[in-house]
């Protein structure tokens, strides 16, 4: 009785040790969530924002004239608020698309000082195309699939980034000025 305790332990420690394996196994195919560094920094203030000699209203009004001089669809435009949107096809399989939005804030008691918060969001789009096929059930033969040449073709977003180039803000910036001063000297002719 004792060799048959023996060879029943034997058989209970292959069984725990191929279990622990088979665990082991399984184990290393789950794979981790991939950690990705804090993208956001929080240390400079100059990039998406400019103080303007204006009201948040003439600041927004002139930001939606230069976007509408540079090609942008206005989708949203309020006194303190605007967004435009804007597509681009730099290659025939790929699409992007920009969207900036403006916020107008006042900055001092009286109003006259107001500062512009401005975002750029640039999403790319590519084209992906997949085949189509059909099938057949046929009693004798079964199910028999068969390729015909039709294919779907859909944007899909593959990338998606907010613009952080000063120098894009900078030029954005420029041209809002030159809006208001504008906008500004045609006030003080009426």
């Amino acid at each position: 009785m004792a060799l048959n305790f023996s060879s029943m332990r034997c058989r209970a420690a292959g069984w725990l040790v191929g279990y622990a394996g088979l665990c082991g196994l399984l184990g290393g195919c789950a794979s981790a969530p991939k950690a990705f560094p804090s993208q956001e920094e929080f240390n400079s203030t100059v990039t998406y924002s400019r103080l303007f000699d204006a009201t948040a209203a003439q600041t927004c009004e002139a930001a939606r004239r230069a976007l509408l001089s540079q090609g942008y669809i206005i989708n949203t435009a309020q006194a303190d608020l605007v967004e435009g949107r804007k597509s681009f096809q730099p290659e025939p399989e790929s699409h992007v698309q920009m969207e900036i939005r403006v916020v107008c804030a006042p900055d001092n008691p009286d109003g006259s000082v107001s500062l512009g918060f401005v975002t750029a969001l640039q999403d790319v789009y590519a084209l992906k195309k997949s085949n189509n096929s059909a099938s057949l059930g046929v009693p004798a033969l079964g199910s028999v699939s068969l390729p015909f040449s039709s294919s779907n073709d859909a944007l899909v977003k593959v990338a998606s980034r907010t613009i952080s180039s000063d120098i894009f803000y900078d030029r954005f910036f420029d041209l809002v000025k030159r809006y208001i001063v504008i906008d500004a000297h045609v006030s003080s002719d009426n």
